[in-house]
């Protein structure tokens, strides 16, 4: 038997989680998150095989719940279901320690198997998210030479062109969809990595990459 932790701040998306591995007698449900550290708690307490994570939720997110799920309790695997397909977000996953990372939408048995997959140790994604970890792979070293300020993740530089574009911390989170504390967590990243001393320095040498002018 499989136990899973289902980790989702939508209350309908739970329910079809559930609903879902009902008709599944190697699957059951050990409990249910709405956010990360609620998830961490519950990993704690349940002690699942394999926990479907969201990634975008209020509070601790579904990378840093990762993180600190699996240095609690290594054994359990983290098969990530999020609407979010987008490089950063695949990345962070991965380095947090995902096993698998799927979009919403994906067919019902394409999760089952995934489930299963990771709970057998495997590694597995969908095939959008496959294809993007293909083309950066293959993608050449002179491509990746032209990104503006490569030292930043593709987050991080996403920030800066909307500080550059003139946006405040709270239309930054807005547009990305993140909480405003994230946004205030790659803004210093980015001052330090950059080694600025405050926004407006910030702003003139994104400018200068050619940041801030399609927004």
């Amino acid at each position: 038997m499989i136990r899973i932790l289902i980790v989702d701040d939508h209350p309908l998306m739970r329910e079809g989680m559930r609903a879902l591995v009902a008709s599944y007698v190697d699957i059951e449900v050990a409990g249910e998150a709405a956010d990360g550290e609620e998830a961490r708690r519950e990993v704690l307490r349940a002690a699942p095989d394999v926990v479907v994570m969201d990634l975008h939720m209020p509070g601790t997110n579904g990378v840093d719940a990762t993180r600190a799920i699996l240095a609690a309790a290594p054994q359990t695997r983290v098969l990530v279901l999020t609407m979010f397909e987008d490089d950063d977000s695949v990345f962070a996953a991965m380095r947090a320690g995902a096993s698998g990372y799927l979009v919403k939408g994906a067919q019902q048995q394409e999760i089952i198997l995934a489930i299963r997959s990771v709970a057998a140790g495997q590694a597995i994604f969908g095939p959008t998210v496959a294809r993007r970890i293909i083309a950066f792979f293959s993608s050449t070293p002179a491509a990746l030479e032209k990104v503006p300020f490569p030292e930043l993740t593709g987050r991080e530089r996403e920030v800066l062109d909307l500080i550059a574009a003139g946006r405040p911390n709270h239309g930054i989170a807005r547009d990305l969809v993140i909480s405003a504390k994230t946004v205030s967590n790659h803004i210093s990243a980015i001052f330090a990595k950059l080694q600025v001393a405050d926004r407006a320095e910030a702003i003139i040498r994104a400018r200068e990459a050619g940041l801030g002018k399609t927004r």
